[in-house]
């Protein structure tokens, strides 16, 4: 994994701060070896479902490295304490729930399941890398300017609409509630207040208003 810029600095109050950028790639650098580990300690190589867990998540961790470095997200730039990024890591890790259910029970999901966690995923791959890919296009070019054309253009999040249906494809692989009761707290914590502070931010534009009332925050209309 490679690094740009400075892993840490001091705030104003003198104190070690880390960008939320090398806390969330350090946490997907390290899913695959976390999948792999548990794999060993549970003696589960023939698990099918426990390998395509694996090459989900292992894909998704490696394709989000690879945008932190060609697109990165501004707002993963902004740091926080030591002690807070401890806590946003361990908070992170909550997401591995789902390998260590499917190695320590064992579990293997019956051939239609995992096909629907597949589908599930590569929709949200195409939404959230796609999107953000054409966000940073756009930006560059015409800066100060809303978007909300192309896949924008449906929902006023697509980006998380993809992460969303990427969670639920490898997270649905345990068959346990955990994982989904993890994605939910981070939806209700993160996601959301998010997604209003950006509402509030592009209201600046006259043309928000006409947006937010023929598109949807994340779910899009099916009329």
């Amino acid at each position: 994994m490679v690094l740009s810029g400075p892993i840490s600095a001091a705030n104003h109050k003198g104190e070690i701060t880390v960008k939320q950028r090398i806390i969330i790639d350090t946490h997907k650098f390290l899913t695959p070896f976390v999948v792999l580990a548990l794999m060993a300690f549970y003696q589960r190589w023939a698990n099918t479902t426990l390998w395509v867990y694996l090459a989900l998540h292992g894909t998704y961790a490696i394709l989000w490295l690879i945008k932190s470095q060609v697109y990165p997200d501004k707002r993963w730039e902004q740091t926080l304490p030591v002690p807070n990024s401890i806590g946003m890591f361990i908070s992170l890790g909550l997401y591995w729930a789902a390998p260590w259910l499917i190695a320590s029970g064992n579990i293997e999901v019956p051939a239609w399941y995992m096909a629907l966690c597949i589908s599930l995923f590569t929709f949200g791959v195409f939404l959230h890398y796609v999107t953000d890919m054409q966000k940073h296009v756009e930006l560059q070019l015409n800066k100060g300017h809303l978007l909300h054309t192309g896949l924008w253009g449906f929902v006023r999040n697509p980006n998380y609409l993809g992460e969303l249906l990427i969670y639920l494809g490898f997270g649905l692989l345990a068959m346990h509630w955990l994982p989904i009761a993890v994605l939910v707290v981070m939806i209700g914590l993160i996601w959301v207040p998010n997604m209003r502070q950006k509402d509030r931010s592009l209201a600046r534009y006259p043309e928000f208003a006409d947006y937010q009332q023929h598109t949807k925050r994340l779910l899009p209309s099916i009329y």
